[in-house]
């Protein structure tokens, strides 16, 4: 992930911008509090990220609003909304601060050890399951004082949640809308997973038998327009009488239903084979792996404890199967 910012707090160094009205340089911490309301929209989320409190925002803003002599933000509803000049201000702003935190950091560098602050990352429920426990032991490791936290995976709110800074990063096999960094973890192929006691688990399956079968599928399976696609090339079209709101629900529901199957991730499956009576078997058609990213958000604040642990948590779970296996419960597996 490129270098952006640090997390090194400038109390009282300033930022040549000489006011138009006094002609004084503005304190750098005020222009980190404009930063922060612009790209939150809220003096309490911008006073949460800053880790100040909320009047220490409410009159930083009101100093820069007496030196630009502009209202800048006007609350509309529970949302700050920035004036036509924080507008234009705010890129150069965030790209001067992100200039002269990446300065400092090369001067004194960011210290995992000492960070004591919350990382937020959005994960899937598979995500939580397979990845997670990799990712907390590799930033605790490294970083015992942080904090993280979990949130659930919206794909719909995740832009807003980047570009606002809401979350640090996110883990996800759906396409994002806006210019965020990222990299792509793995990549993600799909099999056949059903009980052993299926009339299908004793050899390969074929096109016909699979397209005859008794699907379940889960609703928010990022694979699904993979498959669609790949059985539109065929003319073929899956009948889907099941439908599921959580991957975890698929091993019991197998183990208990042997004329049932589903279509999953590979390495998913075949971690639930070693703790359920499930088998996996090849897909009688080709169709296309699914890319899983990990993503940042574009936000300027601690942008150095971010470089960190984006490049932590992808060394941390890229290329891995995942500890999907952790979905059990059979007795006497």
């Amino acid at each position: 992930m490129p270098k952006s910012s640090s997390t090194v707090s400038v109390v009282h160094a300033s930022w040549m911008y000489p006011s138009h009205r006094s002609g004084v340089p503005v304190d750098l911490n005020l222009l980190r509090s404009f930063v922060a309301i612009y790209e939150t929209r809220s003096l309490t989320a911008a006073a949460e990220g800053l880790y100040v409190t909320q009047p220490a925002v409410s009159q930083a803003l009101g100093r820069l609003r007496r030196e630009l002599d502009d209202p800048l933000f006007r609350r509309v509803g529970r949302t700050m909304e920035p004036s036509e000049l924080a507008s234009s201000l705010y890129p150069d702003f965030r790209d001067a601060l992100a200039r002269i935190d990446r300065t400092l950091d090369s001067v004194h560098g960011f210290e995992p050890a000492e960070f004591d602050r919350v990382f937020r990352i959005a994960l899937s429920e598979l995500g939580e399951i397979g990845y997670f426990p990799a990712i907390l032991d590799a930033v605790r490791t490294a970083a015992p004082h942080a904090r993280l936290e979990v949130v659930p995976l919206d794909v719909d709110r995740l832009p807003g949640w980047l570009a606002r800074g809401s979350i640090d990063l996110a883990v996800t096999s759906s396409r994002v809308v806006g210019e965020f960094p990222h990299v792509v973890l793995k990549s993600q192929g799909y099999a056949i997973l059903m009980s052993q006691n299926h009339p299908l688990a004793r050899g390969e399956v074929s096109l016909e038998d699979y397209l005859a079968a008794t699907h379940v599928v889960v609703a928010s399976d990022s694979g699904r327009p993979n498959l669609r696609t790949a059985l539109s090339r065929l003319g073929a079209r899956l009948d889907e009488p099941v439908s599921v709101n959580h991957f975890a629900s698929i091993p019991p529901l197998l183990a208990a239903r042997p004329d049932m199957i589903a279509t999953v991730p590979d390495t998913i499956g075949a971690g639930w084979a070693t703790s359920w009576p499930l088998v996996v078997r090849q897909l009688p058609f080709d169709m296309a792996s699914v890319d899983v990213s990990l993503f940042a958000r574009t936000t300027a604040q601690h942008s150095a404890a971010l470089d960190w642990v984006f490049e932590t948590v992808r060394h941390a779970i890229s290329g891995t199967h995942g500890e999907f296996f952790a979905i059990h419960g059979y007795p006497g597996r």
